[in-house]
């Protein structure tokens, strides 16, 4: 990597830490407040736009009438991630991408989280490892 560009010369690599927690993505109507039970301890995202309202939190933490994708698992890349750095997503995605797994991207201040559904954790973690990525757990 040279000045915050990934090098197409050659293959980047990152550390990426497995969360323990198991996940949900959910809708929840656009004009609620954010509901008291997404909160937690663990990785938490709430995003808001003029169509919805959407959350990421604890599988566990989310009542059985809400509208949710279950079964998610994150991989935290290890960061800080420096603004001006390029293509870390696509070189994760691409990976992903031609090993068949379905993805659910999160962006923080520091990093990038990479959700993949927990009955594909394993193929994931395969093909990163396979692409030269390395795969810690939390």
């Amino acid at each position: 990597m040279t000045d915050g560009v990934l090098d197409d010369a050659r293959t980047p690599s990152f550390v990426l830490r497995v969360l323990a927690d198991r996940l949900a993505v959910c809708r929840v109507d656009r004009a609620e407040a954010v509901p008291g039970w997404a909160g937690g301890t663990g990785l938490f995202s709430v995003t808001r736009t003029a169509d919805e309202l959407s959350l990421v939190c604890e599988e566990a933490r989310v009542p059985a009438s809400v509208t949710a994708e279950r079964g998610w698992r994150a991989l935290m890349v290890q960061g800080p991630l420096e603004f001006s750095m390029v293509g870390v997503l696509a070189a994760l995605a691409g990976v992903l991408a031609e090993a068949r797994v379905s993805i659910f991207v999160l962006s923080t201040y520091d990093t990038d989280y990479v959700l993949v559904k927990e009955t594909q954790l394993e193929g994931t973690l395969e093909a990163l490892q396979r692409a030269g990525h390395q795969v810690v757990f939390a």
